[in-house]
């Protein structure tokens, strides 16, 4: 099974529903690209239906261009319904069978619910957090397509805030240098023209906005917010600095 494996990718970033990557990661993943890696975005649902949409396939172009626009090497949607995304076990299974197949090193999923806004980020946290679980279980064969297991080294979280920006607790921040990048990120999202035509032009200044900010906080320009669960460790304390 192996030597029918695609390429592996070095980083997964996983959403909800298409834009949820963009708007909360876009510039760290074009960041990471530009380093040489090799990243992937998954989509839960294809965020359909929605009031300006002409449908799925509509918003599945704009995903397309959205990735292309980020450098992105693979983007796949997983079918579940939108507006009725919850933590199950068959979701769990799907994204799990996504992460044995690319074989990551690290998953870039939502890191917290977002109140006012769609419940199903709550659920993509969830289900995120467990497929990283379940693909590295073993005795498991039939259940993953028979798929090799892998252990993914690294889970960080982004965040859509809709709000002051506040962490979870026992979340670590990071702050990821954006500088370069942040121009992509804006036309990444500006990509999704079914979900925010002109009227909605805000979005874009308050995207620009918190990046800045988070690079305040950071001490770059341009900046954005990651967090993990356990603390940083180096061995370089220089390095890191």
């Amino acid at each position: 099974m192996t030597d029918q494996l695609p390429e592996p990718l070095d980083v997964i970033a996983v959403g909800a529903h298409p834009d949820d990557v963009e708007i909360g990661c876009g510039g760290t993943l074009a960041r990471l690209v530009d380093q040489g890696c090799r990243v992937g975005i998954v989509d839960i649902t294809d965020g359909e239906p929605t009031p300006r949409s002409s449908g799925p396939e509509e918003r599945l172009a704009e995903a397309a261009k959205a990735a292309r626009c980020l450098g992105v090497v693979h983007r796949e949607q997983l079918g579940f319904p939108n507006r009725k995304l919850f933590d199950s076990f068959d979701v769990r299974v799907a994204l799990a069978k996504v992460f044995r197949r690319y074989r990551p090193r690290l998953i870039l999923g939502i890191g917290d619910k977002t109140p006012m806004a769609s419940p199903d980020h709550a659920q993509a946290m969830m289900i995120t957090e467990a497929a990283v679980f379940y693909s590295r279980l073993t005795k498991w064969d039939d259940v993953f397509d028979y798929l090799p297991e892998h252990t993914i080294s690294h889970l960080l979280t982004y965040f859509l805030f809709t709000g002051i920006a506040d962490l979870p607790a026992g979340c670590w921040p990071i702050i990821v240098n954006i500088e370069g990048h942040l121009k992509q990120k804006i036309e990444a999202v500006r990509c999704y023209a079914s979900q925010f035509p002109a009227e909605k032009e805000h979005v874009f200044t308050r995207v620009e906005s918190l990046s800045k900010t988070m690079g305040l906080l950071g001490g770059c320009t341009e900046g954005e917010l990651i967090a993990g669960s356990r603390i940083p460790c180096t061995t370089d304390l220089m390095r890191l600095l």
